[in-house]
C-alpha cells in the first residue's frame, strides 16, 4: 500500500504500520518487531475489562476508585483522579481528567473479583483468542504493554468486527460517555468537549488532533507516548496503526495526520481494496 511507505521517511530508527479493511490487511515495515505501546496499552486493557463485565465478574456501575466513582467513570477518564496518582482532582463525572492510575485501579479490581492476575486475565481474555502471541503486559495496566504490528492488526480486525464482545457492549465502548465534558488531551491541549468512550478516545470535532482531517467524527482509538497509534473509523470500515521507537513529539504531530489522510484517500480511491 503506497500510502504506508511514508513511514520510511519518518525520523525514527524503526517503524512499522498496518491498515485493515473488510478486504484484508496491508503492512509496511517489520510486522514482528516488538515495540513498547505506552498508552496504546489502554484500549487493550479496556477490552479485557469489557470482557470481565460481560462475564459478570464486574459491572459498569460498580463502585471503584475515589468515592462516588464507578468502573464506567474509570474507563471514561471521569473518575476525578490524577494522571499518575490517586489524588482526587474533581468530583466523578464532572471533568475529563486523563488518568493512567485509573486503569491500574481497574486492573486491580478485575484481579480481586476473578482471583486471576490481570496480566494473565488480559492474555486469556484478549491475546489468546485473537492469536496475539507476541503481546504481553509487562507492568502497570496504564502503559506497559508490548506488541507488534502483526498482533495489533488482529486487535484492529476485532474492533472492526467484534467477536469477543457483544455488539451492544462494543457500541457503548466506542461511543461518547458523559458527553459535554471538557478536558486536556495529552499532547494537544484543552478540548471542549474532550470526548471519550470506554477506554477509547472518540475523535468527534477535536482540533488539533492526531488522526487525519479525513477521519470521521466517529473515529476512535488511542495514541501512545512511545510513538504509537491505533485508530478505527467505522464510517469507512478502516483501521490504521503505526508503531515507532521515537517518543511522541513534533515529528508525530506532523506525520501521523498526513499518513492517516493518505491511507483514507488510497482506500477510498480503491474502493476498500488494499494494494498489497
Amino acid at each position: 500500500m503506497r500510502s504506508l511507505e511514508q513511514i520510511r521517511d519518518w525520523p525514527v530508527r524503526h517503524a512499522a504500520a498496518g491498515v485493515i479493511t473488510p478486504d484484508g490487511v496491508a503492512t509496511e515495515g517489520d510486522t514482528e518487531r516488538v515495540f513498547p505501546l505506552a498508552s496504546v496499552t489502554k484500549p487493550l486493557v479496556a477490552y479485557a475489562v469489557l470482557v470481565a463485565v460481560e462475564e459478570g465478574a464486574i459491572e459498569f456501575e460498580q463502585p471503584a476508585g475515589p468515592p462516588g466513582a464507578t468502573v464506567r467513570h474509570l474507563l471514561a477518564h471521569t473518575s476525578g483522579i490524577a494522571f499518575d496518582t490517586t489524588d482526587i482532582l474533581a468530583k466523578p463525572g464532572t471533568k475529563r481528567i486523563y488518568s493512567s492510575a485509573g486503569f491500574e485501579i481497574l486492573a486491580q479490581l478485575v484481579t480481586e473479583q476473578t482471583g486471576i492476575a490481570f496480566d494473565e486475565y488480559l492474555r486469556d481474555a484478549v491475546f489468546v483468542p485473537l492469536g496475539m502471541t507476541a503481546s504481553v503486559l509487562a507492568g502497570p495496566a496504564g502503559h506497559a504493554c508490548r506488541s507488534t504490528v502483526g498482533d495489533l492488526t488482529r486487535f484492529a480486525s476485532e474492533l472492526l468486527n467484534p467477536r469477543l464482545l457483544s455488539p451492544s457492549t462494543h457500541a457503548e465502548a466506542t461511543s461518547v460517555q458523559f458527553p459535554g465534558l471538557n478536558g486536556v488531551l495529552p499532547g494537544y491541549g484543552s478540548q471542549r468537549p474532550n470526548d471519550w468512550g470506554l477506554g477509547f478516545e472518540v475523535r468527534d470535532g477535536k482540533s488539533p488532533h492526531w488522526t487525519g482531517g479525513a477521519n470521521s467524527p466517529r473515529a476512535y482509538g488511542h495514541f501512545g507516548q512511545s510513538g504509537t497509534f491505533l485508530w478505527v473509523d467505522p464510517e469507512i470500515g478502516v483501521a490504521c496503526l503505526a508503531l515507532a521507537d521515537e517518543n511522541f513529539g513534533d515529528w508525530a504531530r506532523a506525520a501521523w495526520p498526513v499518513l492517516s489522510d493518505g491511507v483514507i484517500a488510497e482506500v477510498t480511491r480503491e474502493g476498500n481494496t488494499l494494494a498489497k
